[in-house]
């Protein structure tokens, strides 16, 4: 069977190829042998990888995974043959998710609910994990509370504004070109206010404080922030962190995906003043460190259960076959696609 690795270039060039792979014939006592029937694909965090030091090679590529059981460790408790489950393989995986049939651990994986496609099961997974960690566990959203999501026409943006809406909170957004804020705006009344990030005459600041009577967002959850004034050409849509730290509420949270954020001191002190705080969001915490896996296996189960409701709607493209899973992870390395791309196996 095929399944797609990634092996980085001398010159910092990545290459992503089909090639053969085994199964392990022994199953451990904790695993799970699954057939595959989809498979999500998200960017390879190489930094992350390298920080983790896994020392690969070959990095496999495709970890959200929704299939079939076919055979169970001994010791395995949560599933039985011919159960329908999904999840997400961790970072220390040898198995590339486009592998037809793949050995999980069973505390990785939670049962699918039958009405649920193969494909939205999997499209869900790592964006659903993602908005549960950026505002139950690091900001602690509470109903009545203002969250400002940037890039809301994003895979996981989308599912953030879905889950603070469900919860009672009033969402801002922002679009980067006129398709996003067609799009957003459909989204009403999840979407209290749409700002147009695209265009120079929309104050990104002022649109938020107007929107919010001058006091401020609680919860500001980013896709990345400008650091200096003389940012690349690439990040013009982003916001400068001054403009974060402004819009925060007395007691506001910011929850950043920016890895290298540097704070000055008149930050700090602005934080400091307004009682703020800041969470870096890596939701791969989960799989590199065991020490809350009951609440690991508690969001997926959320998160399926609410794909099943209606409450999350990813937005993904028309499953891709596994011929064509290269040139998409390649899309998909480079941010170049706007829904999340799963492939039929």
């Amino acid at each position: 069977m095929k399944g797609l690795y990634c092996k980085p270039g001398d010159q910092g060039d990545i290459k992503f190829i089909l090639q053969e792979t085994n199964v392990p014939n022994n199953i451990g006592n904790y695993e799970v042998k699954l057939q595959v029937k989809s498979c999500a694909l998200s960017p390879v965090d190489f930094k992350l990888c390298e920080a983790l030091k896994l020392g690969k090679e070959q990095i496999p590529v495709g970890r959200e995974i929704a299939g079939v059981v076919l055979q169970v460790g001994p010791k395995v408790s949560f599933f039985q043959p011919e159960d329908e489950v999904v999840g997400i393989l961790p970072l220390d995986a040898e198995l590339s998710g486009l592998c037809s049939v793949v050995l999980i651990d069973e505390f990785n994986l939670v049962q699918k609910p039958a009405k649920v496609s193969w494909f939205e099961a999997a499209a869900v997974m790592k964006d659903g994990v993602r908005a549960y960690t950026a505002l139950h566990t690091l900001a602690r959203m509470a109903v009545g509370q203002t969250v400002l999501v940037l890039d809301g026409a994003s895979p996981f943006g989308v599912l953030a504004i879905q889950l603070a809406h469900y919860h009672g909170v009033k969402v801002i957004a922002t679009a980067l070109s006129p398709e996003d804020q067609k799009f957003l705006e459909e989204f009403r009344p999840s979407v209290a206010r749409v700002i147009r990030a695209w265009d120079p005459k929309d104050d990104f600041v002022d649109s938020c404080l107007e929107e919010t009577g001058g006091l401020g967002v609680d919860i500001i959850v980013d896709s990345g922030v400008k650091m200096f004034e003389e940012e690349a050409e690439a990040q013009r849509h982003l916001p400068h962190k001054h403009d974060i730290i402004t819009l925060l509420s007395v007691g506001g949270h910011w929850v950043t995906t920016e890895q290298n954020l540097q704070m000055d001191p008149p930050d700090s002190h602005i934080m400091f003043m307004k009682a703020a705080s800041l969470s870096f969001l890596n939701e791969e915490v989960w799989t590199a460190s065991r020490s809350k896996q009951g609440r690991y296996l508690h969001i997926m189960k959320d998160v399926v259960e609410k794909l099943s409701m209606g409450t999350f709607r990813p937005q993904m493209e028309d499953p891709v076959p596994l011929y064509e899973a290269t040139v998409s992870m390649e899309m998909v390395q480079k941010k170049q696609a706007r829904k999340r791309i799963v492939v039929k196996l």
